[in-house]
């Protein structure tokens, strides 16, 4: 990771049983981080304090398991760069934005893996990075004048919705083969998003 001065972490979509959890918390200790915990019905929350700032985090119940839930804002390089191994080592989804000076670069994480890479300066876009075939320009010119590209978007959402926790309810059974096909339909849903989004 380059250091920024803070980085936003959106739309994350990170998967956890109790015991990961707590291997969570154990693991920041041991960084040195002043923390607590709480739990409800609901939600599990661990809240870190980094400087003056408190960052909590909240994990949301899922059936048997929980999945980190919300956007963050991070400005302690440390905590960055671990929020990062932990997206890749749950092979998570997210949107990872850095601020530096005057620039933001935004990451589209899925699976893990950054699948799209855009950088932004002033008024400029540029894409740096994408895996796929993205839509031409004329294409997406043509979605953002109809209604046709909102009601994509949202179907597109829902499907993605279904389809996570479809991949969920296989890799807690075992089911090798409906999980690679979930990820396989994941992975074309999330490029259909990311075109549909910007």
């Amino acid at each position: 990771m380059n250091k920024s001065e803070e980085v936003e972490y959106c739309n994350l979509e990170l998967r956890f049983d109790r015991r990961h959890i707590q291997d969570l918390i154990k693991e920041l200790i041991q960084e040195g981080y002043s923390l607590y915990w709480s739990e409800n019905d609901v939600q599990f929350v661990i809240s870190i304090r980094t400087g003056r700032k408190l960052v909590k985090l909240r994990f949301q119940r899922t059936g048997s398991g929980f999945k980190l839930v919300g956007d963050y804002m991070i400005r302690d390089p440390k905590l960055a760069v671990w929020m990062e191994k932990l997206i890749e080592n749950t092979r998570g989804h997210a949107v990872v934005k850095r601020f530096k000076d005057r620039q933001i670069l935004i990451e589209n994480i899925l699976f893990g893996e950054v699948i799209r890479l855009v950088e932004i300066s002033g008024y400029r876009q540029r894409v740096l990075y994408q895996k796929g075939n993205p839509m031409t320009e004329q294409e997406m010119v043509r979605l953002l004048e109809s209604k046709e590209g909102e009601r994509r978007l949202l179907l597109c959402r829902l499907e993605t919705d279904d389809e996570l926790e479809k991949l969920y309810e296989a890799m807690q059974a075992g089911d090798e083969k409906a999980a690679a096909e979930s990820k396989k339909r994941l992975q074309e849903l999330s490029l259909e998003l990311f075109r549909l989004e910007w």
